[in-house]
């Protein structure tokens, strides 16, 4: 008896390394088509909308606390149906714009099943949350099969990923029973985090109008340069 649980407990190890190996991959494979897409973007449109790239596994230990929180069963099969995000992307971008943008690009990725879209933008949380989540599948190919591995993808701009960096730090630190003034503080910077954003898109807008003002009038010659010109032409022949 004592053979067989130790056999079984050996193969749980093994099945539940390479459970974890399968989300380790899948964070790869998104981040290797999320640099290749930022990469063209910026060829192309001499633009760069991404800032920064992360990627995060959720620790066993993590995976079981929200296996009990959900009241699921502790099998492999449930887990990797029911917790979404163990696998987590986090995208940075300069503007809110470029979220979109970018959201898009990843969803004309044909290997990428988009299953779930949650805009946290335009719908903030009551705490005054914001981002973009985007919950894919993608395939990955392993030596005898192919698994599709569910991959949370969040997007933010810069002052999104501020706020919600110092928000986690605050909420743990009073173990997630913050005070209420403080809950009404960490609102009040997620709407004052929106107003920045909202503003360096609109200068960046007046910065485009201005830089294409100035690409135009360059493709024009001055009368003076006209005169040169001519003259050159004279002398040449």
């Amino acid at each position: 008896m004592d053979d067989i649980n130790l056999t079984d407990l050996k193969l749980f190890r093994k099945n539940l390394s390479r459970f974890m190996l399968s989300y380790k991959f899948a964070t790869k494979e998104i981040e290797t088509k999320i640099n290749i897409l930022k990469d063209e973007f910026k060829f192309i449109h001499e633009y760069n909308p991404i800032e920064h790239v992360s990627t995060r596994v959720k620790s066993p230990q993590s995976i079981l606390n929200k296996v009990s929180k959900k009241g699921i069963s502790p099998s492999l099969k449930e887990m990797k149906e029911n917790i979404r995000d163990i696998a987590g992307v986090r995208i940075t971008c300069s503007f809110i714009e470029d979220i979109y943008k970018v959201c898009d690009l990843i969803q004309s990725q044909h290997d990428i099943s988009v299953i779930e879209i949650k805009d946290y933008i335009k719908n903030p949380k009551p705490n005054g949350y914001q981002s973009l989540h985007l919950i894919v599948q993608v395939p990955i190919f392993m030596s005898d099969r192919i698994e599709n591995v569910y991959v949370e993808i969040q997007l933010r701009t810069i002052a999104m990923d501020f706020w919600a960096s110092l928000e986690h730090k605050i909420y743990y630190k009073y173990n997630k029973k913050i005070p209420k003034y403080i809950g009404n503080g960490l609102k009040e910077a997620a709407l004052q985090a929106g107003l920045l954003d909202r503003k360096m898109e609109q200068l960046n807008h007046e910065i485009n109008i201005l830089k294409k003002q100035d690409t135009k009038d360059d493709d024009y010659l001055t009368s003076d340069q006209i005169k040169k010109f001519l003259q050159y032409l004279s002398e040449t022949e």
